[in-house]
């Protein structure tokens, strides 16, 4: 946004405003259309779509998937460089992670481990773009093309700050840990595994009292799998997130609290490139060892 336009806004509506996504839904007259505030968005309920957060999830992994490929179809057996030769590492990386952590056979482990991975990786690196630039050319763009009042355009760049993404692909990793592990131990197994566990006896009678005491104590541990896998990957991008947008902030205060916000800028987004590559490297790690569990039978627990 203009400097204009960031001094019509105070701290907390900046702040607000760059925490806001581009809501697609149901507006309070029946109409579908843009959200204008997040007042009006979280009225939208569920159907209500963040356009900006799916626009660059999908762009994101077309890259990924155009950058792989067009590898695949150069590869040379010669001494890799440039591009190959970071496609490459990428790939011998989350293979060994993969062999390390899944010691079970299953061609689709390590090409899911590498797509989320890279994945994650890329939509965590959009954080490294400065704050203003792509939501002020959004502002732009809604105000001299679409006629929009350029303060009720909200751009999101960074994917994995909104929960509906993270807690989607957790949602989607989850799904495949009930589908391995009722496949590989069947229904029966399956469900052995979440009432026989941890308490048992070889009296009947006792360990029939005992399945719904374990059904509580298991069945909160297999869903805290991908809430926690979603949370722990949103919560850390969206305090990074916000980091960046105080430092913003800071530009705004005078010539020395500008100083001073340029220095932070710096390290802040130095440590975040370490941020940003762990949190793909967890999600990645907990996706691969939940589809291992998943496998595991009662004899290896």
């Amino acid at each position: 946004m203009s400097s204009a336009e960031n001094e019509a806004l105070t701290s907390s509506e900046y702040i607000k405003h760059h925490l806001t996504n581009l809501t697609y839904g149901q507006l309070p007259d029946g109409t579908w259309g843009f959200a204008h505030n997040s007042d009006e968005a979280a009225q939208m309920g569920f159907w209500a779509f963040h356009v900006d957060t799916l626009g660059w999830s999908v762009f994101l992994a077309t890259v990924f998937f155009l950058i792989f490929r067009s590898v695949a179809k150069k590869v040379t057996s010669d001494v890799p460089t440039g591009m190959q030769n970071a496609v490459e590492a990428a790939v011998e990386f989350v293979e060994g992670n993969v062999k390390s952590m899944f010691p079970y056979k299953n061609s689709m482990i390590a090409p899911m481990a590498l797509t989320v991975f890279v994945w994650v990786f890329f939509m965590n690196a959009m954080d490294l773009v400065a704050i203003d630039l792509l939501p002020g050319l959004a502002q732009l763009f809604g105000a001299n093309v679409l006629g929009m009042d350029p303060h009720h355009v909200y751009f999101k760049v960074v994917p994995t700050t909104d929960p509906n993404i993270t807690l989607g692909m957790a949602f989607c990793v989850f799904i495949l840990i009930l589908w391995f592990s009722i496949t590989q131990k069947g229904l029966l197994g399956f469900l052995k595994e979440l009432t026989l566990h941890p308490f048992s006896s070889s009296n009947p009678i006792i360990q029939t009292l005992f399945i719904p005491v374990n059904l509580v104590l298991e069945l909160p541990g297999l869903i805290a799998k991908p809430v926690s896998l979603g949370l722990r990957l949103f919560g850390n991008l969206y305090a990074g997130e916000i980091i960046f947008i105080l430092v913003a902030i800071l530009y705004g205060a005078g010539i020395i609290f500008a100083g001073v916000a340029g220095v932070i800028q710096v390290i802040w987004a130095l440590f975040h490139i370490l941020i940003i590559f762990l949190q793909a490297l967890i999600f990645m790690s907990l996706t691969i060892v939940y589809m291992s569990m998943a496998y595991q039978t009662d004899e290896q627990h």
